[in-house]
């Protein structure tokens, strides 16, 4: 590993005009993912900007508009937060998948979503409750939805001098039933083949509101909005959770990879959905 120069700043400000004006400069919190690409020769920043002493950017607020989630919140945080797990269980079982404890005590939300790994588990989790993340540098502060932050692999919206200061979640659709579910090829550590979430609701029999999200596939989580729009306003059977399932598995791009080939991965992607589908509806399949 080449030798660099470490930076704490003191503010915010300070942050963002070392990243502002040293383009190879990169932000540090928990490390887990940028220490090991840089042992690798991938990244190889001049600066590291260490944001852990930095105030107001760990905690995990709930109120009338939703969560609040800092970025310098661990993963083990989010997973085990009171409200996280009443409103939002599957964020909190995303988390919970997340490599290992020891892991899970290090990394940070944040880090997790800036770093942008497509076979990352809160991402496609995220994604399904409609979550948008907060970024702060000389501009101001901006509010962007994930959908349009995550644009593929270790690649984002974050512009120069740009930080991610927190992640925020609207409130979940009252009644509404969310799973995230994961396949690895080796051991429940591993990173996922495939990972899938999905949020459904049903009203007077039929679904009114479907969210449904494939990850660790393409080269960033996908959400399988014209399935879901079609399937608005039907009645839940098991032949319309194949289909949407089959979509699911037609809409993705795998990214062939030592967990698994392309067609082994679009055929799992269709079974998981079909799977968790049949989970979160269970009782209203007719």
């Amino acid at each position: 590993m080449r030798r660099f120069r470490l930076i704490e700043p003191a503010s915010l400000d300070e942050a963002s005009h070392v990243l502002a004006t040293d383009e190879e400069a990169r932000v540090i919190a928990g490390g887990t993912a940028l220490l090991v690409m840089m042992k690798l020769g991938v990244y190889i920043p001049s600066t590291l900007v260490n944001l852990l002493k930095l105030d107001g950017l760990r905690e995990v607020t709930y109120s009338a508009d939703g969560l609040r989630v800092g970025a310098l919140a661990s993963i083990h945080d989010v997973e085990r937060h009171p409200a996280v797990l009443e409103h939002y269980p599957i964020l909190a079982s995303a988390c919970h998948v997340v490599a290992n404890i020891r892991i899970r005590n290090l990394a940070t939300i944040g880090g997790n979503v800036a770093h942008a790994d497509y076979q990352s588990d809160p991402p496609t989790a995220l994604l399904a409750l409609d979550a948008s993340v907060e970024l702060t540098g000389p501009g101001g502060r901006r509010d962007v939805p994930l959908d349009d932050f995550l644009i593929a692999s270790y690649e984002t919206a974050i512009q120069p001098g740009e930080i991610l200061t927190a992640v925020r979640i609207p409130p979940p659709p009252p009644g509404a039933v969310g799973r995230y579910l994961k396949f690895t090829t080796r051991s429940s550590e591993d990173r996922p083949s495939v990972g899938v979430a999905v949020l459904a609701r049903t009203a007077n029999g039929t679904l009114d509101d479907l969210r449904v999200v494939v990850g660790a596939v393409s080269s960033r989580p996908i959400r399988i909005r014209e399935a879901e729009a079609a399937a608005r306003g039907s009645a839940p059977n098991a032949e319309l959770i194949a289909a949407i399932a089959r979509s699911a598995a037609d809409a993705v791009d795998p990214i062939e990879d030592l967990r698994g080939s392309v067609d082994y991965k679009r055929r799992l992607t269709e079974v998981l959905t079909r799977r968790l589908l049949t989970e979160c509806l269970e009782g209203a399949v007719q």
